[in-house]
């Protein structure tokens, strides 16, 4: 759930940057995730340090990782499912234990990749099972967001479901001089439809952190174009 610049007509947003308005003001978030990183590199780069001093008792860590684990191109950023990368899952679950935060584990988000029968495809391999394996070994809350937004992607089929994502036509957000066709990050409108579905789950598996939301987030994402209003 990367950070995204926060102009109002940048198109891309992570579903982290929309959780704020779900809580209410006692319930800080600060979101830690960047574009690009996977569990690995998030360690190399000295990220997870940064996190891991900060915490205190009584914090809630929402872990995710996977999308950039897959890059087998990448040394700096591959993981095993089964290897480099459920070690690291528990480290980070482990280390916030010790701090005496609470750790949250969330599989990866879905790709929007259909066939040409209109069939979802799946992308992420055994991240998701690893990710649910590691859940339950630690006796962790899992908020599994592939499962859900696979459910939404299906629902919405090949075409309702470019509104999610950052599907642009050329010039309709500053620079873009091309039309942008990614499947992968989301506009405002899709973020905020991926965090419901994280809010749903919290419900069900994390009541205590859910006895803060608010009953209705106050400001919304338009789904015309992901730009928020």
């Amino acid at each position: 759930m990367a950070n995204k610049p926060l102009r109002p007509a940048y198109p891309e947003r992570g579903w982290g940057q929309m959780l704020q308005m779900y809580f209410t003001p006692e319930v800080r978030v600060e979101n830690h995730a960047v574009n690009g990183r996977s569990s690995k590199s998030f360690i190399s780069e000295g990220r997870w340090e940064t996190v891991r001093k900060k915490l205190s008792p009584g914090d809630f860590v929402i872990i995710q990782f996977g999308h950039n684990d897959e890059k087998t191109n990448s040394v700096e950023r591959y993981t095993a499912p089964y290897g480099e990368y459920t070690t690291n899952l528990v480290r980070f679950i482990r280390e916030t234990r010790a701090a005496g935060a609470k750790p949250i584990l969330c599989t990866p988000v879905a790709r929007r990749k259909f066939d040409d029968a209109g069939k979802l495809v799946d992308t992420h391999g055994d991240y998701p099972a690893a990710t649910r394996a590691v859940a339950t070994a630690e006796k962790v809350p899992l908020l599994d967001l592939c499962d859900a937004t696979e459910k939404l992607l299906r629902q919405l089929g090949p075409e309702s479901s470019k509104r999610l994502f950052d599907w642009i036509p050329a010039g309709e957000f500053g620079n873009n001089s091309k039309a942008l066709t990614d499947d992968t990050h989301f506009n405002a409108y899709g973020a905020s439809r991926v965090c419901d579905l994280a809010i749903e789950a919290m419900q069900r598996h994390v009541p205590e952190l859910a006895a803060h939301l608010v009953p209705s987030p106050a400001k919304r994402p338009s789904p015309t174009n992901g730009v928020e209003k």
